[in-house]
Order: structure tokens, then sequence, then C-alpha cells
């Protein structure tokens, strides 16, 4: 009871002494009874000298066990299968606090909170003790800089500046219509409490930036979002000239599993390990190219680097010299396979990318193969000039080169005009076949998933049909 009494009257000491500019009060049983996400005065902040006021700060939930996702992909991708159960269980009970933050507050922005790390205003509770006069022991919280690679331990709660609640929830509104919404949600392919895959359309970039106008993310925001509070985030790309299937994560949890699986695949292929049996992601294209390989089928294990033309106002992607050191990120393999051949001097090729690199199937198709991809000017203008010169064939006859109104689609896209019969070619790329996990049923016990569940986990398999135009040529090459 003597302890009692003296904390509080401790505690009505220090709330006057804060009302008149002190540093702030002693913290009681009283807080612990106060919701997460709170609002609250009772901090001493350390450094903060030159602001006497009482400070107030938004209150995140404590630190508790959580999941790696990248090492969970990575487990999921068999990479790290071989590591001991402890290191693994282990592993889990990790995390820094720029991941803790991203991961309690998913509506903010991931720039913002950046910033707030790199200007010093997100705090860690410390807890002291210290002696009063009376000789009680008491408990005395400041909150102390914590930064953004610092980990955390289980209990640990992090303050973040109370004007972050004053944020604006970011709105992807955009001016579309009911015709331009509807036609986005068409795109979907299949869709689960984990993943948004859509059939990217060709002509549409993946990513905005300047001087783009409309982008995939940006549009799967404002449209695709549905019930869920977190806006679908790109888990890879396709370059804005390909068209096929493009995996969105529907939260920070789901993407980053699925963004940690696309990396050690690739890592993996890097290695030399190609075993199809054992890779839970294979990503199938299907091109038509000018000319036929040598082989019907094989694998290409060509490195690619970056080189700058033009006096430095373009770059292009190239295979790199053998008799040079090669990086690993530089290292690109490739498996193809034919699907048709035509009299007309086509070929339709399969291709399995088991690396990511910037352009990766058209400079080895133009490159190794020896047979661009129709359409690709980068990288097979020559052929392309050659095929500008034959006399007109059978192929280009009838063809129609005006695009009718009526066959234009929302955003200024068209899939009809750019197949082998007009003059103009388009990009014959498409992801037509993706088979990988099924991210949904790992999600629903995250913390407790072992090998004996990856092996009864069963993949998904997605066909994206081909668009208009390639669909257009198949048919004549099959006529």
């Amino acid at each position: 009871m003597l302890v009692g009494a003296n904390l509080l009257r401790r505690l009505l000491r220090s709330q006057l002494s804060a009302d008149d500019g002190g540093t702030g009060f002693i913290i009681t049983a009283i807080h612990h009874l106060r919701p997460q996400y709170s609002t609250t005065t009772e901090f001493s902040d350390e450094g903060n000298s030159e602001n006497k006021k009482e400070s107030k700060w938004f209150t995140l939930p404590p630190f508790a066990k959580t999941v790696s996702a990248s090492e969970l992909g990575a487990k999921l991708a068999r990479k790290n299968h071989l590591k001991s159960a402890t290191s693994a269980e282990t592993s889990t009970y990790k995390t820094t606090a720029l991941k803790w933050v991203l991961k309690c507050c998913p509506e903010l922005p991931r720039n913002l909170v950046q910033k707030l790390f790199r200007l010093r205003q997100v705090r860690r509770e410390s807890i002291a003790m210290e002696v009063t006069d009376d000789g009680c022991q008491v408990q005395k919280i400041q909150l102390k800089r914590v930064g953004a690679k610092d980990s955390l331990n289980i209990g640990d709660k992090i303050f973040l500046p109370i004007s972050v609640r004053e944020v604006p929830e970011e709105k992807h509104e955009h001016d579309c219509t009911d015709e331009e919404s509807n036609f986005i949600r068409s795109l979907e392919l299949y869709k689960d409490t984990a993943i948004i895959v859509l059939n990217k359309p060709p002509g549409m970039p993946v990513q905005g930036g300047i001087g783009i106008k409309w982008s995939l993310d940006e549009l799967a925001a404002a449209w695709l979002r549905y019930d869920y509070s977190e806006s679908p985030r790109l888990v890879h790309r396709l370059d804005r000239d390909c068209s096929g299937i493009l995996v969105m994560g529907r939260t920070q949890m789901s993407a980053a599993i699925l963004h940690s699986v696309f990396r050690e695949e690739t890592l993996g292929a890097s290695k030399h390990d190609s075993d199809n049996e054992k890779r839970v992601l294979q990503k199938r294209y299907w091109a038509l190219v000018i000319g036929s390989p040598r082989r019907p089928k094989g694998t290409i294990s060509a490195p690619l680097r970056k080189v700058v033309v033009d006096d430095g106002k373009s770059d292009r992607i190239t295979v790199f010299e053998h008799n040079k050191t090669i990086l690993s990120s530089q290292r690109a393999i490739t498996e193809y396979r034919v699907i048709k051949t035509s009299t007309h001097g086509f070929t339709w090729l399969e291709l399995s990318p088991l690396t990511g690199r910037k352009h990766q199937l058209r400079v080895h198709c133009a490159e190794v193969l020896g047979t661009p991809i129709v359409g690709d000017y980068k990288y097979g203008w020559q052929a392309h000039r050659r095929l500008q010169n034959l006399a007109e064939s059978d192929l280009r006859k009838n063809s129609n080169e005006k695009v009718a109104k009526e066959n234009m689609l929302p955003f200024g896209l068209n899939m009809d005009s750019g197949s082998i019969s007009e003059k103009q070619l388009r990009l014959h790329l498409h992801c037509r076949e993706m088979i990988l996990l099924n991210v949904s049923q790992v999600l629903q016990n995250p913390k407790s998933f072992t090998d004996d569940d990856l092996s009864k986990l069963k993949s998904l398999e997605i066909v994206a049909p081909l668009p208009s135009y390639m669909q257009k040529s198949w048919d004549i090459l099959n006529s």
C-alpha cells in the first residue's frame, strides 16, 4: 500500500511538472491497459532538449514472432531446405525496425517511412529503473532513436510521430470510365487471397514513370484492390511491348514471398541448377521468330551485359564476351524448343527463361540462335529490313493496315494490328504459361510451415491466351 501511495504521489507531481514544461512523467501499470496504436504523451524523449513540451507519439504493437518472407520464399524455392530446423526457427524471431513499421502500417508510403528513419524521428521504447527519494523503485520509460536496420527483440515497441496519422491515405483514383475499369478487371486470369494474375496487354507499361500516363501497377491499385486495404504489388515485370502473364501480390507478405521465390530461382539457375523437376517456378513464353534454329531444342547459356550506344543517348543488351570474367548477375540461361515451323520462313518457339535478365529472350533469340523475334526492331533490325525488301507476298496481299475505330480498346490499346500480314510488325513475344506454388496455402499458417507441408503443396498452372495479332499470325501460318 505504501508503494502504491508513493507511486500515486509521484505520478501527480510528474503530471504537474509536465504541465509546466517538464520532460514527462512516470508510467505506471495504467499505461499497459491502453490499446495499441494509441496516442500518448507520457514519455521523455531522449535528445529533445530544444523542445521541452510534451511529445505525442503513435504507438505500434509490440514486436512479436514473425516470419521472414525472404527466407520463407527461399525455402519454398528449395534453396535453403538443408538448413537445420533450429536456424530456420530462430530466423522467425528477427526483423528490422523498418520492416516492422511497414508491416504494421501498410497504408503508409514506403518512401515516407524511410524518410522518417533518415530524419531520426522513429523511437524505440526503453525501460530504466530509478530509485526515488523515498527509496521506491519505479520504471521510467524513455524513447530512444532507432535505425531502420536495427534488429528488434520480442516485445519491443516502436513509436512514430503522431503526424503520420494525419498523412492522407494514398488514393489511386484515375479519371477512368466504366469501360476502362471493366477492361482492367477483364484482364484477370486468376485471383485468390494471396495473388492476382493478369494477362498483360501489349503496349501497356507495367510501371509508371516520366511520360507514362497509364501503367498497370497504378491501375491495379485503383481498380483491383477490392476489399483489401493494401494495393496489389508487382512481383516481376514484363517489357512494355511484351504480353502475357503478370503476377501481383495482394498483400505485402505474399508479394515479398513471391519476389523471393523469383529471385532464388534466378540465383539457382545462375549456379547451373536447372533441373526442372526441382523448380517450383516455371515460365514458358511463345515467340514467333524469323528463320529457324539449327537444333529443334536446346539450352542457351550466354551471359549478358549492357552497352551504351548513340553517344550515350540509349543503351542495349548484348552477349558478353566469354574471354572475360563473368559475374553471377550477368549469367543468363534460356531453354528453347521448336513448336512449329513454316514454309514462309518463320518459326514458333517455346522459350523458358531460367534467369530473369533484361531483354534476355530477345537477345538470346537474335544473337545466339540467329532468329530475331518478329517485331523486335531493336535487336533484329537487319532481319526486318530484309523482310521489307522482299516482294509483296501472299501474307500481305489482302492486308488492311487501317485500324478500325471500333477495334480500339481503352487506354489507346489495340491488339488486332501488327500480325505478319502487315508491314508494321509488333513484338511477337508472349508469356503464355506459368507454374508457381500456391502461396495462399502457405499463408494460412506460415509460422509452422514445414518441409513436409512443402511436399504436399500444390502448384498453380496458369495459361494466358495469345493477343489477337499473334493469334492471327498463328492462323495465317497454319492455313
